[in-house]
């Protein structure tokens, strides 16, 4: 036994720390094996290290001076002198052969690897140490090597079930549908092949959505080891910069208020500030938003450092004073309350600011806007202006009132001309990178709507943790955060939170190929953006040299810290020096000759060839802005005026800029769709990249959402049709990125992602059958034997069972995962069917149709939007589908009175039917009638049932009649004889 754990130790043998060269100890030959102290050199049940059963004789120090540890390590070279082992005490301290001396042997183990991994990352040079003793301090560092984040997989306890159940329900899917195949039934033949065809894609439907949770996981980020590795003490952060981007457009409709917030929150985060830049897109070019952006500029020289001071959540000043919790807690400084009465007073005077401009705005002069020097507003024409760029905080004049650093602050108002394809929001996102890149050049990329807050402070370091981490961050293309949201009422009446797709689907792509982009909340890497090829995980031997980025003779740009300068090839300049530049990108060149010594420890991506022709068409006719692209982490051409890269600037998002170039087709957000997200994602994925689904503790982001019914329709309109413009266009993920890197569970979800709206049919012909059948007296299925009734019975239990072991893994509640089954009817029998029409009508036709909505103002109270009520075509499906349902049930149970007892059993089934797709409608209903006088919707609705029912009761006893003691009889005119 002994001889076994011998050989197994020796296997781990030759460590680092504290390791001299053989030379500095004789060769001396031993008989016995070499063991490494098991307890790596700590004290074990009170024994000293220089009294173990093993121990080095030469413990102390070497010729030249550096401390010898008594860490484990084993070399022949090495003389051990060996003691006589004292059972009582080595036996109970190492517990050879128990468990117990396995855990820790493993636990050895796993930290001998740890440092052989330190050394590698040292340049395989031995830790050393000077004279006194004195050398790093190692537990720390070996910290500050650790993985930024891991994998958490749901216990085994939890997922095997949840699997099984899965398996379970295909095959009773199996059995059900070949009965149902199998006994048509023929005196309702029509409505028995409605049914099963709509079965049937329900199914196919279900296999959709359900196996991409087939391998669900969370994650775990280390933030305390982010900072350990790069921002040490006394040295500048090593966090890579990042660029945030807002969106928006219409500031009568989105206030500039929120905006305000959002913009304020960007600016507070807590992140180094030379290493944050936020970019404002105004793509309705209004002065309103302009002003309200210099206004919040200003107040953020205020609100900024005292966020800091205080550490307060969350840091946009709407939502932090707005909190009805105890704000003093965890609060010592004494100054606190002080400074946050005023700093409230302040935020006060800034929103009557910001509300005096946008009452002033609601009356455009006949002349147009005039700016404070009396030149006209360039943007008086929304369709037809230049573009627009105005830094208002950064370079030398960012300063809060403690004399600090503020991040940079951008607006930004992209040319617009008539007869150009602008692309909306997408197109609004492209310039923000064009723009971006030529004045920040960030290699991260944070993209947030006007109404998203960063409600976590922290959120950048939370997406750095998987961004920069040397392990796995290389092949990530974005870091998707949850969306959650404010505002919302306690019964989430139409799943705002939609929280099962965000804790369940997302989670279970995480475990494939990553979440999908839903167009908010997301971190990118500005190179998958560009539409690069994600890096091979194991990568051939490449050629490198000492150089800055400049062309070398291995033909590519290499990486590196310059050294000194050095000539480039004579190849070079006959390239540069041809009239077409037909092997090397002119521009490029032109503009990497100029900044080379600008640039420090930047990398440039290994890029092939590129014709001069072929990198115009990808990124468009700018030098500097091609040059940035090639630059893999970043970096700014500091050797560039500022003038000069504003001129840039303002060429890169002239609306001509994307001509004849790939922007929108393979490089940046893709165009094709009004939900660009999609899109964008999937073709990361089809690259081969992978994404990571984040959800810290405290959420990262918080927005608002539509709470009342129309508006929540409306937006569920959107999302559905622009799946329908993917589902109809050459990205469809049923035919489009195959031989790529796109996992074929990842496809599926894309899939799924892209014909949901098609349900909307049979859902819509499936909720008319429950009427039908109670008004004709029919049914969809025969009467079934007891064989049938088992496997529908476990159909219907593994559906039920299913739901509940995913709200056990996910953490979802039963009454979030029941909001969400109501509104799966509610939206797919309105803004899908009416997607569907829209999209057909759009793709095939060209006609662009759009639904109106009508408001009528609700009160002042507490969620008085959720009662508004707004007329609008999408809600005649559904109330068409209630009302008659609601008829078939009265007109069925008048029907089972008046034909007796026997007609009650079939009616049961019938009525079930009914009530299902009435009890999922109901929340349609509740908004349909609105408060009516607070009287709670259920009660009227059972009151005009119960109503209905009595009164056909009564109608059929009767009992005003006189009754006869026997039978009337009456001639019948026949001849009996």
């Amino acid at each position: 036994m002994q001889q076994a754990l011998a050989a197994d130790a020796m296997l781990h043998g030759y460590m680092s720390y504290g390791r001299a060269s053989d030379s500095d100890f004789p060769q001396v030959l031993h008989p016995m094996p070499q063991l490494p102290l098991l307890t790596n050199g700590q004290m074990v049940d009170d024994i000293p290290p220089e009294q173990h059963a093993l121990v080095p004789s030469f413990m102390g120090t070497t010729a030249r001076g550096k401390r010898i540890h008594p860490f484990p390590f084993s070399d022949p070279a090495f003389p051990v002198q060996a003691r006589s082992m004292d059972p009582s005490k080595d036996l109970a301290a190492y517990g050879y052969g128990s468990v117990a001396w396995k855990e820790r042997m493993e636990s050895w183990k796993e930290k001998q690897e740890k440092l052989q991994m330190m050394k590698h990352e040292n340049g395989g040079k031995d830790w050393d140490y000077d004279g006194d003793g004195n050398g790093p301090d190692l537990p720390l560092m070996d910290e500050a090597r650790q993985p930024l984040s891991r994998k958490l997989p749901i216990p085994s306890s939890q997922i095997n079930p949840y699997r099984m159940i899965i398996m379970i329900r295909l095959v009773a899917l199996g059995f059900f549908f070949h009965y149902r195949v199998m006994h048509p039934v023929n005196d309702a033949y029509a409505l028995w092949l409605i049914s099963v065809i709509c079965e049937i894609w329900f199914a196919v439907s279900w296999i959709l959505d359900q196996f991409p949770k087939w391998l669900p996981i969370d994650r775990e980020t280390y933030l305390d080891r982010l900072s350990l590795r790069y921002e040490k003490e006394g040295q500048p952060s090593q966090l890579c910069p990042v660029d945030i981007y807002v969106s928006t457009v219409d500031p009568l409709k989105e206030p500039p208020l929120v905006t305000a917030n959002t913009v304020l929150s960007i600016l507070a985060v807590d992140y180094p500030v030379n290493k944050v830049s936020c970019y404002v897109s105004d793509d309705g070019a209004a002065m309103l938003t302009f002003e309200a952006l210099s206004e919040t500029s200003e107040f953020a020289k205020k609100w900024v450092p005292f966020c800091k001071k205080f550490s307060i959540e969350p840091r946009a000043p709407e939502w932090y004073f707005a909190q009805k919790i105890d704000y003093l807690k965890d609060k010592v400084l004494p100054s606190f309350v002080k400074e946050r009465r005023a700093m409230k007073r302040e935020y006060e005077e800034f929103k009557v600011r910001i509300n005096a401009l946008v009452a002033k705005a609601q009356k455009v002069p006949e002349e147009g806007w005039t700016m404070q020097d009396g030149t006209p507003w360039p943007g008086n024409n929304v369709r037809d202006h230049p573009g627009m760029i105005q830094v208002f905080l950064g370079q030398s004049g960012g300063h809060d009132t403690d004399g600090k650093e503020l991040p940079r602050l951008v607006y930004v108002s992209r040319e617009k001309r008539p007869g150009f394809n602008h692309h909306k929001k997408a197109g609004a996102m492209n310039a923000l990178v064009r723009v971006s890149a030529v004045l920040t050049n960030a290699p991260y990329l944070l993209n947030l709507d006007c109404d998203h807050y960063i409600n976590n402070s922290k959120a950048l370091r939370e997406s750095m943790c998987f961004m920069m981490d040397p392990l796995v961050g290389k092949r990530v293309c974005y870091v998707q955060f949850p969306q959650r949201f404010d505002g919302i009422d306690r019964h989430d009446r139409y799943a705002n939170r939609n929280t099962v797709f965000f804790d369940i689907n997302m989670k279970g792509l995480d475990g494939i190929q990553g979440p999908i982009y839903v167009g908010t909340g997301c971190v990118f890497r500005r190179q998958a953006l560009y539409g690069y090829d994600a890096p091979k995980t194991k990568k051939p031997p490449t050629r490198t040299c000492n150089c800055l980025p400049k062309w070398c003779c291995c033909g590519c740009f290499c990486s590196g810290k310059r050294k000194k300068k050095a000539n480039k090839p004579k190849t070079d300049m006959k390239k540069r020096n041809s009239k077409k530049g037909d092997t090397v990108a002119l521009a490029a060149v032109c503009a990497l000759e100029g900044i080379e010594e600008g640039i420090e420890g930047v990398e440039v991506k290994n890029l092939t060839l590129m014709s001069e022709e072929k990198l115009e068409k990808k990124f468009g006719q700018s030098s500097v802005f091609v040059a940035s692209t090639l630059l893999e982490d970043g970096g700014t051409l500091k050797s560039t005026r500022p003038a000069s890269l504003l001129k840039e600037a303002i060429h890169v998002i002239s609306c001509g800029y994307e001509d004849k170039t790939e922007w929108g087709k393979e490089v940046g957000w893709i165009y094709g769709s009004v939900t660009e997200d999609i899109l964008t994602g999937f073709k990361m994925h089809c690259h081969g990249w992978r994404s990571i689904y984040c959800i810290p503790a405290r959420p990262a982001f918080k927005g608002s959402a539509p709470i009342n019914l129309s508006d929540r329709l409306h937006q569920v309109l959107r999302w559905a049709l622009g799946s329908i413009e993917i589902f109809l266009s050459r990205h469809c993920p049923l035919w489009y990125g195959y031989g790529g890197g796109l996992k074929w569970l990842e496809r599926l979800s894309y899939i799924n992602a892209t014909v949901y709206p098609w349900t909307s049919i049979p859902l819509l012909a499936y909720c008319t059958l429950p009427a039908v059948c109670l008004l004709t007296g029919k049914f969809i299925t025969p009467e079934l034997s007891n064989v049938a009734s088992l496997w529908f019975l476990s159909l219907f239990i593994c559906i039920f069972t299913t739901s509940i072991l995913e709200m056990r893994w996910s953490g979802v509640g039963i009454d979030e995962w029941w909001r969400n089954e109501q509104f799966w009817v509610i939206g797919g029998v309105s803004a899908h069917l009416f997607a569907v029409f829209q999209g057909l009508l759009k793709v095939l036709a060209g006609v662009d149709t759009n639904f109106t909505v009508t408001s009528k103002a609700g009160d002042d109270a507490d969620f008085s939007e959720l009662y508004a009520f707004k007329w609008t075509t999408l809600l005649i499906p559904p109330t068409t589908l209630l009302i008659i349902n609601l008829i078939g049930v009265v007109a069925g149970v008048s029907n089972a009175i008046n034909n007796g007892y026997e007609s009650w059993g079939p009616l049961f089934g019938k009525l079930f039917f009914a009530f299902w797709v009435i009890v999922h409608l109901y929340p349609f209903l509740k908004g349909l009638l609105g408060r009516q006088n607070r009287t709670p919707t259920i009660i009227i609705v059972w009151s005009i049932l119960l109503a209905s029912i009595f009164s056909l009761l009564w109608v059929r006893v009767d009992p005003f009649l006189a009754k006869s003691d026997g039978p009337v009889l009456e001639e019948c005119g026949l001849d009996c004889h």
